[in-house]
């Protein structure tokens, strides 16, 4: 049975493999679609990216080590009937041995000039799957507990004497994905 995130919850994973899986479904009447967007951001032991390709979103959808695949944007919340909209796949087995942790954010595509939050979009959740056996492991619904926000902190993976663990962060922000980046990336960053 999957776990109901709560905000700081730690849970011990046990997978190698999994799926963290984005699905809302479209809110008609609003003027705009509502894009929802997750995105991972591997850091390093110093709390950085090591160079942007360790931020894997809808643009660059491979890490190098091949550990992390975004499997495409859905602009729409469209791409299933309630299964998941977006998703990225995770082989901890193939990580890099400097990322020491991934963070996974949520966010909504252009919310500030659509004045859209998460508050308005209907059953958005974020959960993560068992890859071997497709099983959910656990959920978070992001739309009762996030009600004026635009951006998310949905968990983080970290590793631990040599294991891998998970922290749902549970932290709404009203920011834009940019926010994320400039808090774990030196480069230049392009809105």
């Amino acid at each position: 049975m999957a776990i109901n995130l709560q905000k700081g919850q730690k849970i011990d994973l046990g997978l190698s493999k999994m799926t963290v899986g984005l699905g809302w479904n479209p809110n008609e009447g609003t003027g705009y679609d509502f894009d929802l967007d997750v995105s991972a951001i591997m850091i390093d032991e110093n709390r950085f990216v090591p160079q942007d390709e360790f931020f894997v979103f809808y643009n660059n959808v491979d890490s190098p080590d091949s550990a992390v695949h975004h499997t495409g944007d859905d602009p729409s919340g469209g791409n299933s009937d309630g299964g998941d909209d977006e998703s990225i796949n995770v082989d901890l087995t193939r990580v890099d041995s400097k990322i020491q942790e991934i963070l996974f954010v949520v966010t909504i595509h252009e919310a500030q000039p659509r004045r859209q939050n998460f508050g308005q979009v209907r059953d958005s959740y974020i959960r993560i799957i068992d890859e071997l056996t497709g099983s959910e492991v656990c959920k978070y619904e992001l739309g009762e507990d996030f009600s004026i926000e635009t951006a998310i902190e949905f968990g983080r993976l970290y590793r631990r004497g040599g294991a891998w663990k998970f922290e749902a962060s549970g932290v709404g922000y009203k920011e834009d994905l940019a926010f994320f980046l400039s808090k774990y990336f030196k480069g230049q960053i392009i809105k």
